[in-house]
Parts: structure tokens; C-alpha cells; sequence
């Protein structure tokens, strides 16, 4: 599969491994797209599995609908639903990072006749996240969350000053060469709005599916040096999850795990995916 087609929209995936491995869904965050998992994908798909990885609702050319409420969180959930179903392969283990993490845990607790096993990375339960923001300086850490919200200004800022955009990313842990492929994938191919408007659509989503619990194995994955989240929603997560749970602590890596960690991070969603 390279592309599939949900709500008038066409999407984008890579699609890699044996056809008859167990499918690993991989959903990435923000400011990335589906490459960002290429050196994760490339250590599952050597030990068997086949990584499917869609660049998701806003990132993809085909798929930049306008107007936040496009945005929200059941919409979301509804393409990796329909990715599931046109795989055709039955239960998948679900793995996000960032953004695609939220996306992910909403997934399991909404479907979960469709996960066997999911991975969080970097972000907690939404409703750990939010819980976090009243019990911890989580709410410090998200001051770019509030600033996103004002219409168009922060996409004439990114693209009009570029290397400022970049700058604010390498203070975040990224390298210069990952902050080029921002730069060329996400500013210079107009995708910036449509990431943006997940973060200005955050504020539709009902409190049901904050609090909604998740009944498959999960194990969550935080890394000690990432400045934009929280130790407080990762030891949360926990209460969120009604199966078979893990934390997993990983020491002196930013907010970019896959990135800079993806060894072992594909060992922690291999000894999931055995657990499981």
C-alpha cells in the first residue's frame, strides 16, 4: 500500500517489510511526517514485521482540508480506523510518538477490537496529559500549545523567518539535518497549517474521550531530557489503562526518540509486541 483514501482525502504511506508479517502502524507527530519512522521501521521490519506508516490528516498533499474542525480528534481517530480496515489484516500493534501518539491512545480506547498491542511515545493518555497540566508544571511547558492557537501568525513567522523555526526546534533536542527535513517536508511543502490545526482543534474534543480507559497491553515511552513534557503525565498514564501496562524510562534523549533512540526504542515495541 503507498496510498489510502478516507473523507474525500488521499493519503500518503510507506509501506515496508513482508507482506505476511504482522503489521506495526507507526503514526508520527509534529512537525514530521511518516519518514520520520524509517530507522524504527528498519529494525521491525528486519526481525518480520511489516511497518505501515501513513503521513497523517494536514501533512499529506492530498489531505489538507481547511478549518480546524477538520482537525479534531475523532476525525483523526476515523483515518487510522480506516487505514486499519482497507489493510485488511485484523488487529495491528499501534505505535505514535507526539502528536500520533495521542492519536494512538484514542485509537485503542475507542477500537480496540482493531489493536493488539499499543506504544506510546512521549505522550501520555490525553487525559493523564491533562491531569499533569493541574499537578505539575505541565502547563509551563506547553506555552507554544496556546501560542499555536492565533489564526495564520505563527505559519508567517515560521516561513518568513525559517532558520528562527529551526532554532526553536534545536532547542528542543533536534539536529540541524532533522530541522532540513522540516524545512523541506513540512514549511516549503505547505504542510505547516495543516499540523497547526491539530493543536488549534484540541480544544473540540469532549470530555468523554479524555477519560475514556484502554483495554489492551500497552507499554508508554518518556525520555528524561524532553523539555516539552512533563515526568508527572507519563507516571499518570497508568490509571488510564484497564490491561497489561509498562513504563519505560529512557535516560539523556530529547522529545525526539525515534529519532535519536530508534534501536532501542524498536526493542521496547518488540518486547510489547511479545507481551502481548
Amino acid at each position: 500500500m503507498d496510498r489510502f483514501s478516507h473523507d474525500g482525502l488521499t493519503f500518503d504511506v510507506v509501506d515496508s517489510g513482508p507482506a505476511d508479517g504482522d503489521v506495526v502502524v507507526l503514526l508520527h507527530g509534529f512537525p514530521q511526517t511518516a519518514t520520520s519512522w524509517s530507522k524504527v521501521s528498519k529494525v521491525l521490519t528486519d526481525n518480520g514485521f511489516r511497518t505501515v506508516a501513513p503521513t497523517q490528516r494536514g501533512y499529506s498533499p492530498g489531505a489538507r482540508p481547511r478549518g480546524r474542525r477538520s482537525y479534531r480528534m475523532s476525525a483523526l481517530v476515523g483515518d487510522v480506523v480506516e487505514l486499519i480496515d482497507q489493510l485488511g489484516a485484523g488487529k495491528v500493534h499501534l505505535v505514535g510518538h507526539d502528536w500520533g501518539a495521542a492519536v494512538a491512545w484514542s485509537v485503542a480506547a475507542a477500537h480496540p477490537d482493531l489493536v493488539r498491542s499499543l506504544t506510546s511515545v512521549s505522550v501520555p493518555h490525553p487525559g493523564a496529559f491533562l491531569e499533569s497540566m493541574m499537578r505539575s508544571k505541565q502547563i509551563l511547558r506547553s506555552w507554544y500549545m496556546f501560542v499555536f492557537q492565533i489564526p495564520w501568525l505563527p505559519e508567517r513567522a515560521a516561513t518568513g523567518r525559517p532558520d528562527g523555526f529551526a532554532g526553536m526546534l534545536t532547542r528542543t533536542g533536534m539536529t540541524r539535518t532533522e530541522t532540513e527535513v522540516v524545512r523541506r517536508e513540512v514549511l516549503e511543502s505547505g504542510a505547516l497549517t495543516g499540523g497547526l490545526n491539530w493543536y488549534r482543534a484540541m480544544f473540540l474534543s469532549g470530555p468523554k474521550d479524555l477519560q475514556r480507559r484502554v483495554r489492551v497491553p500497552t507499554t508508554h515511552v518518556w525520555s528524561d531530557c524532553d523539555s516539552a513534557l512533563d515526568r508527572c503525565g507519563a507516571e499518570l498514564a497508568k490509571d488510564y489503562v484497564r490491561a497489561d501496562y509498562r513504563l519505560e524510562v529512557m535516560e539523556g534523549v530529547s522529545h525526539w526518540i525515534p529519532d535519536h533512540r530508534p534501536a532501542e526504542l524498536a526493542e521496547i515495541i518488540l518486547a510489547r509486541i511479545a507481551r502481548s
